[in-house]
């Protein structure tokens, strides 16, 4: 029923070849082609045996005589009109003394010829009544039809054997597996030729600091000499992180398009199969096609995939996995590593890598990719409405300025929204108002068609107008953008807070004004109907976090001092929690967990009484609400008055009921 609300990220300060092999053994040969010498190679017999069975399917079906029901030819022979019979092992075949009528089709007489099956069940009065209707019959188990069947079941089989003799022949694996099984250990690795690589640093708008520790790699590339003749030798790895849409698949590709050479990408699950070994067979293959394209940029997106810390987790993890990443540690710093293949590696959970993989020599630079700021979302936003024909009262520094905290991706899902909206209205151009409902889209969710009654539209305006109203008198906190109740993606009701900069830090007030309006629409309920409502889950559940955050990790609990308390949700996927003890008593557990509870209570406390100190703006709020479901900033002021002076900003905040 909430959609959940968000806070600023706080900061705190087989091996491959070698070269000598490699010449000795010559270079890779291509898979062997299947033989053409001579009039009978695999696919001209393969060919013949195609055309055999269709002959011998053509001319054997008119000689096969008709075949009729066994009550049929029962109810013909106590008729006497059977001239002659041949019994061919569970088949009989005859002749008519005068060709009966159809059963299914009176109108047509059938062949002269005739066969039948005999049942699975032994006629004992078959040679009798057979006697008695003096009816010529002889028995022939070696007949040309039995022999007929079998040639076309030899030539069938003679066939499929062809087809497996070629893929066998067609194999480049030493092994004689098969060019099937060849393929499926092979790397799965794209190559883009730097014909194919349209991107540069051109296109990476927000990433300054980004680009430089890249440049160097670039320049190596470029002109190796450079660095080598000082002694110097570039990195091997360089490992981008950051959260999911800030653009490291589009940086990497963006530095291979300036160092103009090959550039290979997978991605870390495309190594891991159900089989093991798989994995480090397609690592080596991998290695290897680099190698002989050397100097060129390997990609690996999501590196976490197969990167992760080995021997964690129920059951000591997962062995194919474990051999993946063994072989890929010895490829980049083995006996036998490569100096003319960087690996360039993305992951937005750097902290579940092995440590093996982080040292030096391997993944010697790492690159922290943050969201953009408010030049860099300026410089996103002009890449990707190059080709979108903008009105002229859309001014993208306004744009930026309210997305703070959105990454690249967010923005371009930002600008395609827009574009959606402008030509759902028929419109030729996009405009400003197609850009706030987009963000309003993206940020709140979509409009839900729902029809609440009146009870629960009015528990929902005071809800968000006590969320609000607490807001806009605590001057620490972003100033109110927009209040609704129309339903909006999981939520019935949705207060937005917007700021006017980024923020990186965040003070003890602000906290405590934090917790206060996410428990202000709980108090609103209470005070106006006397009773709370599901509706507070995602507040509830928000107002803890932080103050388990603020207690266990931020040290401003004065009873438990600056001091960290390690949780074990961290890493619930690798099995730490098992494996881990935790460091601190039960007695200090219970004192947190008091000091937790004292902090969320001291918040509904003290927004139940800046509410009940303000309930005639609070009511007039509601009933604003109520009557046009969507209020602004500036109806808002209008309504409440000036706002205090406001100390600081921060990110977006989405509070919703």
């Amino acid at each position: 029923m909430e959609r959940p609300w968000r806070l600023p990220s706080l900061w705190f300060s087989g091996p491959g070849t070698p070269d000598s092999e490699k010449e000795r053994l010559g270079p890779r040969k291509p898979l062997s082609q299947p033989s053409r010498s001579g009039p009978f190679g695999p696919w001209a017999f393969i060919a013949l045996s195609a055309v055999a069975i269709t002959l011998a399917s053509i001319f054997w079906s008119p000689l096969i005589p008709s075949t009729v029901d066994y009550s049929f030819f029962r109810e013909q022979l106590k008729k006497d009109n059977i001239e002659s019979l041949e019994f061919l092992r569970e088949r009989i075949s005859g002749k008519w003394k005068e060709a009966p009528q159809d059963p299914e089709k009176p109108e047509i007489k059938l062949p002269e010829k005739f066969s039948t099956i005999l049942p699975p069940v032994d006629d004992k009065d078959l040679v009798n009544d057979l006697l008695a209707k003096n009816v010529k019959w002889k028995s022939d188990p070696t007949s040309w039809t039995e022999g007929l069947n079998m040639l076309v079941s030899l030539l069938g089989f003679a066939m499929m054997l062809g087809v497996v003799w070629i893929l066998f022949r067609r194999s480049g694996d030493p092994m004689g597996t098969g060019s099937m099984v060849s393929n499926f250990i092979r790397s799965p690795a794209k190559k883009f030729l730097p014909a194919d690589q349209q991107n540069t640093f051109a296109d990476v708008a927000g990433m300054e600091q980004a680009k430089y520790e890249l440049q160097e790699v670039v320049e190596f590339l470029k002109n190796p000499g450079k660095f080598q003749k000082l002694g110097a030798q570039i990195p091997k790895g360089v490992l981008l992180m950051g959260p999911p849409g800030t653009g490291k698949t589009l940086l990497a590709r963006a530095t291979a398009g300036e160092a103009g050479v090959p550039f290979y990408s997978i991605n870390g699950s495309e190594f891991i199969q159900m089989f093991v070994g798989v994995g480090a067979s397609r690592v080596r293959d991998m290695f290897r096609t680099a190698k002989e394209s050397a100097p060129c940029i390997l990609f690996i997106d999501e590196i976490d995939a197969v990167g992760r810390i080995r021997g964690a987790g129920v059951g000591g993890g997962s062995d194919e996995r474990e051999q993946t990443l063994n072989q890929i540690l010895s490829e980049m710093d083995g006996f036998t590593p490569s100096e003319a293949v960087i690996v360039v590696a993305a992951t937005n959970r750097p902290d579940v890598l092995d440590s093996a993989l982080l040292r030096p020599g391997r993944f010697d630079r790492h690159v922290t990719i943050d969201r953009p700021t408010r030049e860099g979302r300026v410089g996103i936003l002009k890449v990707h409405t190059r080709k979108v024909p903008l009105e002229d009262n859309v001014n993208l520094e306004t744009i930026a300025g309210g997305t703070i905290g959105f990454s690249g991706a967010d923005l371009k899902n930002l600008v395609n929204e827009a574009a959606l909206m402008a030509a759902r209205a028929g419109k030729s151009k996009v405009g400003i108002a197609d850009f706030d409902s987009a963000k309003d889209k993206v940020m709140m969710g979509p409009k839900r068609e729902e029809v609440l009654s009146q009870r629960e539209r009015e528990m929902t305006a005071y809800h968000e107008a006590g969320h609000a109203l607490i807001a806009w008198l605590l001057p620490e906190l972003d100033p109110v953008h927009k209040v609704t109740i129309v339903p909006r993606g999981r939520a019935l009701g949705v207060t937005q807070l917007v700021p006017d900069e980024e923020r990186y830090h965040m003070g003890e007030r602000r906290l405590h004004s934090h917790l206060a309006m996410a428990m202000g629409g709980r108090a609103a309920e209470k005070m106006v109907f006397n009773e709370f409502s599901a509706g507070a889950e995602s507040d509830i559940k928000q107002a803890t976090s932080i103050a388990r955050r603020m207690v266990a990790h931020w040290g401003m609990s004065e009873i438990i001092g600056p001091v960290a308390f390690q949780q074990s949700e961290e890493h619930p996927f690798l099995g730490k929690e098992i494996q881990e003890v935790r460091q601190f008593s039960e007695e200090t557990a219970h004192i947190i967990d008091q000091e937790v509870q004292r902090f969320v209570n001291d918040a509904a406390g003290r927004a139940l009484q800046m509410l009940d100190h303000h309930r005639v703006p609070l009511k007039a709020l509601a009933d604003a609400l109520l009557a046009n479901e969507e209020l602004t900033k500036d109806q808002v002021a209008e309504i409440l008055g000036p706002r205090p002076e406001r100390e600081s900003t921060g990110p977006i905040t989405t509070l919703s009921a």
